[in-house]
């Protein structure tokens, strides 16, 4: 906008011969309202004024009008009109006052040059970056580095915790595994009860010869007569009942109702569920099993399908276990579904695939399996092995492809007797020797070894004292000590306990252990006993 009003035109550049009246608001800065006239008659060009008329004085009102005066001649282009008043030309002032500050400002800077006011560098005002803080690591990797044990300073230490009478008959040894030498044992050779400490067999075994990326499948295929279906058991214990999104005892597991949508959204009318089992053989119960542990909760039937392993409830480890998971399944599909559930049927070759969910990977079902110690899916690893090795999917079937993979890989199973791949048959015997020899394989710090790579997850599938699984709540009363040091697999039956895996000294090396005790006295005692153990291990500086 000009710094002084200008006239509107209307119709082109002509105005009304009458001139406009103009209102001024004077806030700070000032503004100006422009009121323009309406033609009354046709337009006629104005007569040019001699001079500029002059603005009578202000009032002191803030809105004050103008007389009337001649109106200049049409504008013609961008430039401001003539001022109908010298007393508002404020722009040549304005440019007067800048041009007179930067001269003033270009004299100091010739002043300043000439006096030396530039000479010197301003003193700084922000104190130097301070130095980079020392890093020290607190955590390393273990590997060979560490001071080598001494067979003399392991005994020194296990002295005490060893002669523990709670613990006898004890059996164990201790390896370094970066040399592969036992640097303490008794009775290592001698074929013991191991308890569930013989679910490090089953996985050994898994990890040697399965993908550890393969994913067992649960199928529901179209069933022999209209309407009905068949849920195929592809060998997976873990198969959720709860909602996609929660959480069981299996973490990553396929759900129930993931299977039950896939089969709606076929378009399949199911009227009736039945269910195939024909993927394993034998009974489902090994011998030297107590019946008595359905009930109590410690394993189902062996079948190869179920859900949540089995368990009335999914979120608790050691409850009630159905007798027949198979059925059990059935009928929860079928309630899904709205059907009704049938009897055990063997899906016909080709029939049409419905519906298929797929559990988590090999090697977190091993992990899984050693961390809870779960009966269930370490009988059903046992039996992928089998199906791998070409022998039958049942207990004579899986032991015997246990021990087979074993030998081929170097170990000595000639004294052990597998009946299962739970270790829940007091029948089952093994010398600390193999469990030590295995763990040891697998804690080898160089790892080019196609074997140690394999046997890797077997580590870190092992609880953590006084931090997970079976070993959470151990390492407070007893054994202290090896508290967030200690990673074992733990067994338990009745006059048998057993503590097998890996320590860190305190000279940042890495041992090996397995220690088996026959004692029948009390349990909660022994295995403490056994924790003391292990834990004087780790303030071994041997």
């Amino acid at each position: 906008m000009p710094d002084e009003p200008s006239w509107p035109t209307v119709d082109g550049d002509e105005v009304h011969r009458e001139p406009p009246t103009v209102q001024v608001r004077r806030p700070d800065p000032p503004t100006m309202r422009i009121s323009a006239p309406k033609p009354a008659k046709p337009p006629v060009t104005p007569p040019k004024p001699a001079a500029p008329p002059s603005a009578p004085p202000a009032k002191p009102a803030t809105e004050i009008k103008s007389e009337p005066e001649p109106i200049p001649e049409p504008i013609t282009d961008r430039e401001d009109p003539p001022a109908p008043s010298s007393g508002r030309r404020k722009r040549p002032f304005l440019l007067a006052a800048v041009v007179l500050v930067v001269l003033a400002l270009a004299g100091t800077a010739v002043t300043g040059a000439r006096q030396g006011w530039f000479d010197t560098t301003p003193a700084a005002t922000t104190a130097a970056p301070l130095p980079p803080a020392p890093v020290s690591l607190s955590m390393k990797g273990v590997g060979a580095d560490g001071t080598p044990p001494t067979a003399a300073g392991v005994r020194a230490v296990l002295a005490g915790p060893a002669s523990n009478g709670l613990l006898a008959p004890l059996a164990g040894v201790v390896v370094d595994p970066a040399t592969g030498t036992a640097v303490w044992n008794q009775g290592e050779t001698a074929p013991q009860t191991p308890a569930s400490t013989i679910k490090i067999l089953t996985a050994a075994a898994a990890l040697l010869t399965l993908d550890h990326g393969a994913q067992l499948s649960t199928k529901v295929v179209r069933g022999p007569q209209p309407g009905t279906v068949v849920l195929v058991g592809g060998g997976d214990p873990t198969l959720s009942s709860l909602p996609a999104g929660k959480t069981t005892l299996y973490p990553g597991a396929a759900t129930l109702d993931d299977l039950a949508a896939g089969v709606r959204a076929s378009g399949e009318q199911v009227t009736q569920v039945l269910y195939d089992v024909s993927r394993y053989a034998g009974p489902g119960m090994a011998p030297g099993w107590d019946p008595g542990d359905v009930p109590n909760g410690y394993v189902s039937p062996v079948e190869p399908v179920m859900v949540d392993g089995g368990r009335e409830d999914p979120l608790k480890d050691v409850v009630r276990r159905s007798s027949t998971p198979a059925a059990t399944a059935a009928g929860a599909l079928a309630q899904r579904l709205g059907a009704t559930s049938g009897a055990a049927a063997v899906a016909s070759p080709g029939a049409q695939v419905l519906a298929e969910v797929k559990s988590a990977p090999v090697d977190q079902l091993v992990e899984n399996l050693m961390q809870i110690s779960d009966n269930v899916l370490a009988e059903a690893m046992a039996r992928e092995v089998a199906k791998a090795r070409g022998q039958e999917a049942s207990f004579e079937g899986a032991a015997k492809a246990v021990r087979d993979v074993l030998t081929e890989n170097g170990f000595d199973v000639s004294s052990a007797t597998i009946i299962d791949g739970s270790g829940l048959s007091p029948n089952d015997k093994v010398p600390a020797k193999l469990l030590a020899d295995i763990l040891a394989a697998a804690a080898k710090p160089d790892a080019s070894d196609p074997k140690t790579a394999k046997l890797r997850p077997l580590l870190t599938a092992l609880p953590v004292a006084g931090g997970s699984g079976t070993l959470a709540g151990r390492y407070e009363q007893w054994g202290a000590d090896g508290r967030g040091w200690v990673r074992a697999k733990t067994g338990t039956l009745t006059k048998a306990n057993a503590l097998a895996g890996v320590v860190v000294d305190s000279d940042g090396r890495l041992l090996v252990f397995a220690f088996m005790s026959a004692n029948d006295g009390d349990m909660t005692m022994v295995r403490g006993a056994l924790d003391e153990m292990a834990a004087a291990l780790r303030k071994c500086g041997c």
